[in-house]
């Protein structure tokens, strides 16, 4: 015997020979099998009696008028329908997965990006792609920097962007930064001002560390505009500042989705300065070739231009 006749003895199954049989099993019938699978009677009815041969059993009773399966054949009959099954369901995920439609994608987010159209963003992705295992972690630009460099995740969602030439990064969404004050302050003030209208305050920045961060940026503002705040209150996120303004510990600068926050005791006034604005950028690994990630950024992409025309609603 021959390596290749020993192989196929021990081994008698594959695909193909094993639909070719459940054709059989399920017709009954070796010409409607044989219609059904698309060939030939004669080579089908070879297949099958070399597929016994290699078993050494009966898989069908051919006694009578009609073929039917043997205790051996109901058997294979059933464990090869599961096998079948298996396979193309291993086939289907499998090219789900490839295409980016299935698998896992790990996403970063700064805080104040949970107002505004992100979460919308993220309500659309998962009805588009239910099979994506979408999984959210909140992190400040450090962080999520980090973790993209190990590799921990695949996307991360900043304010204002990474300053790293491995990351790919796109705008998603520019917006105005806005004063919050405590009420009082603000019926002052007015509903528009100047950044340099509140040079006197005392200013409650976020976050002390690390550097550089989003304070950074409103420092910069700050001597833009002429003037550096008199005193500095330091916060963690951008809720702290904001809890910290309504107990009068001074003024803040934020993102103007933060209005959604409705803050007792703090009310919001629009920058005039035409500089006084941020944006959220969405970052991956250059070299990061996940279709589940091109696919985020894809529709992340969409989603962005149609709020630029003003047709992404909630």
């Amino acid at each position: 015997m021959s390596a290749e006749d020993g192989a196929n003895t021990a081994q008698p199954f594959d695909i193909r020979r094993l639909r070719y049989f459940l054709a059989v099993a399920r017709e009954l019938h070796f010409g409607r099998a044989a219609d059904r699978l698309g060939i030939a009677q004669p080579p089908l009815s070879r297949m099958i009696a070399q597929l016994e041969r290699d078993l050494d059993v009966q898989l069908f009773d051919r006694s009578r008028s009609q073929i039917g399966l043997t205790q051996a054949g109901e058997l294979l009959k059933t464990r090869a329908s599961y096998i079948t099954e298996e396979i193309e369901r291993a086939v289907r995920d499998v090219r789900l997965v490839g295409k980016g439609g299935s698998g896992v994608l790990r996403v970063s987010f700064v805080g104040s990006a949970t107002h505004g159209p992100f979460p919308t963003l993220i309500k659309r992705f998962r009805c588009a792609f239910p099979e994506v295992d979408l999984r959210l972690s909140a992190m400040n630009n450090a962080e999520s920097h980090e973790q993209l460099i190990t590799r921990a995740i695949d996307v991360a969602v900043v304010r204002p962007s990474l300053d790293d030439a491995t990351l790919r990064q796109q705008l998603f969404v520019e917006e105005p930064l806005v004063a919050a004050l405590h009420e009082n302050a603000a019926k002052e003030l007015g509903g528009s001002i100047r950044l340099a209208a509140l040079k006197d305050q005392p200013f409650v920045l976020f976050p002390r560390k690390p550097r550089p961060c989003f304070a950074d940026m409103v420092l910069g503002l700050c001597s833009e505009a002429g003037f550096q705040p008199p005193h500095i209150v330091w916060a963690p996120d951008y809720q702290t500042a904001i809890s910290l303004v309504a107990v009068g510990e001074g003024i803040s600068i934020v993102p103007a989705c933060c209005e959604a926050a409705h803050r007792p005791g703090v009310s919001f006034c629009h920058l005039s300065d035409a500089q006084a604005r941020t944006r959220l950028s969405i970052c991956a690994r250059t070299d990061n070739q996940s279709p589940q990630v091109f696919k985020f950024l894809d529709f992340a992409r969409s989603f962005a231009r149609s709020l630029a025309s003003g047709q992404a609603a909630a």
